[in-house]
């Protein structure tokens, strides 16, 4: 008699192997490591091959010495950890600061939990948001794009000194709007969709996350419920109060380009371990994020709160998994 063995996701569907799976998001993310690069340098380079190499050999480190169990690097999802926590953070970074963020989002977030499929948050955004707490000014510290590139080709490899860091760095779209209201933002959506404003390495083009999560929906890596609903949502939840009070809040379409909205929406909240299992579960999880995340902006002590929203809907993941079951592809037949 043979064994039905059930596991936590990833599950795999088809030929398609986690291996394969985190290698198609790593090439998804390759236009926004690209426009990173382009816009800041060598500052870009460096936080990103620090958060990579960290992320895969703590969980060498720890899968070897401490759960003694074989490796698991090579299924490519420490890389893929390590990727997206370093397009969550600032160019100028510390690197001793990366380091650690790679550490609590692999030894905290991850392998406490047993490892890929176990763990119930997402593990670059817990790096992320434990930097952002532990570290908040190093971690709101916004090079300016492309001109931080300049800086970085012209002057080499010596890092920044304070007047150099006051000269490149400027507040993001966001924290303009947080600090001086409606009146303190430009509207400039074409500068917001190409990448030409502060913030995180990856979330400052809009067109690049867009062709990365393209391809994934081209390989069936995601579907549209997460995204979709997620940006709609925060879409329509934004425009509300935009017609209520122009002069107070923001229009929508200035939410759904700047800061991470399309970066957490396509490949945050889509993170198969820590998003639902069924479609009515991912848009109910989409639209807990787009309403959550425009909650955050707009009342919260954060100008931004897309790291907020998906953490948070990640802990109601198993209630809305009880909720939308699957679809069942036998029943128990009574004999009598």
């Amino acid at each position: 008699m043979s064994l039905l063995k059930v596991s936590g996701s990833p599950h795999i569907h088809g030929n398609q192997s986690v291996n394969t799976i985190m290698k198609y998001v790593c090439l998804a993310l390759l236009p926004s490591v690209l426009v990173a690069i382009y816009c800041f340098g060598f500052g870009a380079i460096k936080v990103l091959a620090i958060s990579i190499a960290s992320s895969v050999f703590f969980e060498w480190a720890i899968t070897k010495y401490l759960l003694k169990r074989p490796s698991t690097i090579g299924d490519y999802s420490a890389v893929v950890t390590g990727l997206l926590l370093g397009l969550n953070l600032p160019s100028s970074l510390p690197w001793y600061i990366v380091v650690i963020g790679a550490l609590v989002a692999i030894g905290i977030a991850k392998m406490v939990f047993g490892g890929l499929g176990n763990n119930i948050f997402n593990p670059a955004l817990v790096g992320r948001v434990f930097l952002l707490i532990s570290f908040p000014v190093q971690m709101t510290m916004w090079p300016k794009p492309l001109v931080s590139a300049k800086h970085w080709f012209f002057n080499g490899f010596h890092g920044l000194d304070s007047a150099a860091v006051d000269a490149l760095t400027g507040p993001t779209p966001l924290g303009q709007l947080s600090e001086g209201g409606v009146n303190a933002i430009q509207n400039n959506y074409l500068d917001y969709f190409m990448g030409l404003m502060g913030g995180s390495i990856g979330e400052i083009s809009a067109i690049a996350i867009l062709i990365g999560g393209i391809f994934l929906l081209w390989r069936k890596v995601i579907t549209w419920h997460i995204p979709v609903s997620f940006i709609l949502s925060a879409f329509i939840f934004a425009g509300i109060l935009w017609l209520v009070d122009p002069t107070k809040y923001a229009d929508p379409l200035f939410h759904i380009l700047t800061g991470g909205m399309m970066l957490g929406a396509v490949f945050m909240a889509t993170d198969m371990v820590t998003s639902p299992m069924t479609k009515g579960g991912m848009i109910i999880f989409g639209i807990g994020c787009g309403i959550l995340t425009i909650l955050i902006r707009t009342f919260g002590a954060y100008p931004e709160g897309v790291s907020f929203a998906i953490l948070i809907m990640n802990a109601f993941v198993p209630l809305i998994n009880r909720g939308f079951k699957p679809t069942r592809f036998g029943k128990e037949v009574k004999h009598v």
